[in-house]
């Protein structure tokens, strides 16, 4: 995992109104993977038999969901965000936000790879395989995804409260409502 540096920062992670639908990503992100950690240590233990349906149920709507956050979170940042913070930079050293994007962008390649080792063994599960869920898996990618985000709410998003304007924070937060109401 790549040390990142913090820029600047501001004393509360408290996000303005426009960064709310992300910061809610944020959240949803940490839910999906307790979740996700909760039902994989289920399938795992004696006697899950028995549930082993209704887990692969919750498994199955969980990977769909995980899947989409994921991709949004992504997106959001790497489309809209860090580009509209470099723009905000413009003739200034913006050394420190180029830095901070490669590492946060790094991190979400990591994210993807080790989710699509998870999501094989979700969708091996969810077609009535008798194998297990690779918790060590499991619990891997919800780490780094929990590191990843309390950074991001510790560092980036109070960076882009304090770079962007009213304006473009408002047109940040119009691209990642128009992002989530695509099919």
């Amino acid at each position: 995992m790549n040390a990142r540096t913090p820029c600047a920062t501001r004393s509360s992670a408290a996000s303005a109104p426009p960064l709310a639908l992300h910061l809610a990503g944020q959240d949803r992100l940490r839910q999906q993977c307790a979740s996700l950690r909760s039902l994989a240590h289920r399938l795992d233990e004696p006697g899950a038999a028995q549930e082993r349906e209704s887990i692969r149920t919750a498994l199955n709507a969980l990977s769909q969901a995980f899947q989409a956050t994921l991709e949004w979170h992504r997106s959001d940042q790497e489309v809209d965000l860090f580009p509209a913070l470099l723009e905000s930079m413009a003739g200034s050293d913006a050394v420190c936000i180029r830095q901070m994007a490669a590492d946060l962008t790094a991190e979400h390649r990591a994210l993807e790879a080790r989710w699509h080792r998870v999501r094989a063994a979700l969708d091996a599960v969810a077609q009535g395989g008798n194998a297990g869920m690779p918790s060590a898996e499991v619990d891997a990618l919800a780490s780094l995804c929990e590191r990843h985000t309390a950074f991001e709410d510790a560092e980036l998003l109070p960076m882009a409260e304090r770079l962007l304007s009213d304006p473009e924070l408002a047109r940040l937060a119009h691209a990642m409502a128009e992002r989530r109401e695509e099919p």
